[in-house]
C-alpha cells in the first residue's frame, strides 16, 4: 500500500526539486504567483480581523487568539494548495543553494521578485477592503486600526524576535504541507502551526503588509488617528525587521537545519 506522505528526507528533496523549478520559470509566472500569494495572505489576515473584532471581551484573549489564528490559516492553505509564491515559505528554497542545484544570486533574485509581487497584491487587496467599506462594520475599524498601531509600536528587537519565531512556524507548515500527499493532509499540516503563531503573536511580514496599511487607510477617514500609524515606522519600524527576522527563522532554523540533516556531504544530483 502506498503511503499517503513523504518521509522527512523525501520530503527535503522534494523541496530541493521545487527550488529548481521555481528559480528558473519565467519572471512572468514568478509575478502573477506572488501577486496571488499575497491575495490569498490578504485574505486569511482580513478574515482573522473581522473574526477577532470584539470578541475578546466575549470569550476571553486566549480564545479570540485561537479563533483569529484558526481562520487566518486560511490564507496558506491557498497558497500552498491553489499554488502560490510566497517569500516566506521560499525561505526553504535554500536547501537548493545549499545543495548547489541553483545559484545564491538566482535565489536572492526570486526572493526579490516575490517579496514585491506579495507587497504589491497585500497592499492592492488592503485598498479593495477599504473601499468596500465593510470596515464600518460594528468593531472592525477600531479593531483594524489598533492592530495596525500595536505592530508599528513594536521595538526592532521585539519585531525581529518575532518575525524569526513567526516563519520558524510557518516554514515548518509548507515542510508538512508538501509531506502531505492529499488534500486534507496539506490542510492540517497548514492549520497547526499558523494557529499556532497567530495565537502566539509572532509578525509575518507579508500579513503586515495587509494589517498595517488595512488600519492605515482606515485611519485616515477618522479624527485623531494615532501619530504612529504612518508608512515610515510601517517600512522601517515593523516590515524591516520582521522581514529579516523571518529570513533568519525559515532559512536556519528549517532550510538549513534539514539540509544539514539529510542532504550534507551529498553530491550534487544525487
Amino acid at each position: 500500500m502506498d503511503k499517503n506522505f513523504l518521509t522527512p528526507a523525501e520530503t527535503v528533496r522534494a523541496i530541493m526539486e521545487n527550488g529548481k523549478r521555481v528559480t528558473t520559470q519565467p519572471l512572468a509566472r514568478t509575478v502573477v504567483l506572488s501577486l496571488l500569494a499575497g491575495f490569498y495572505i490578504a485574505f486569511g489576515a482580513e478574515l482573522a480581523t473581522v473574526v477577532t473584532a470584539g470578541t475578546a471581551e466575549q470569550v476571553g484573549a486566549g480564545i479570540s487568539r485561537l479563533l483569529g489564528g484558526s481562520v487566518f490559516s486560511l490564507g496558506l492553505m491557498l497558497v500552498v494548495i491553489c499554488g502560490a509564491e510566497l517569500f516566506t515559505g521560499n525561505s526553504l528554497l535554500t536547501k537548493t543553494a545549499l545543495h548547489g542545484e541553483i545559484t545564491w544570486v538566482k535565489l536572492a533574485e526570486n526572493w526579490l521578485v516575490v517579496l514585491l509581487g506579495n507587497f504589491v497584491g497585500s497592499l492592492f487587496f488592503a485598498w479593495l477592503m477599504f473601499r468596500s467599506n465593510l470596515w464600518q462594520a460594528p468593531h472592525i475599524a477600531e479593531h483594524a486600526i489598533a492592530i495596525a498601531t500595536a505592530k508599528t509600536k513594536l521595538p526592532f528587537d521585539v519585531a525581529l524576535v518575532r518575525g524569526i519565531l513567526c516563519n520558524w512556524l510557518v516554514c515548518l507548515a509548507v515542510f508538512m504541507a508538501t509531506a502531505a500527499r492529499d488534500i486534507s493532509g496539506k490542510m492540517l499540516a497548514c492549520y497547526g502551526p499558523i494557529m499556532a503563531f497567530v495565537a502566539s503573536g509572532f509578525e509575518h511580514s507579508i500579513a503586515n503588509m495587509y494589517f498595517i496599511p488595512a488600519g492605515m487607510f482606515i485611519a485616515n477617514r477618522l479624527p485623531d488617528a494615532d501619530p504612529a500609524l504612518c508608512w515610515s515606522n510601517f517600512f522601517l519600524g515593523n516590515l524591516l525587521p520582521v522581514t529579516l527576522g523571518n529570513i533568519i527563522g525559515g532559512v536556519v532554523f528549517v532550510g538549513f537545519a534539514y539540509w544539514f540533516i539529510h542532504l550534507r556531504g551529498q553530491k550534487v544530483g544525487e
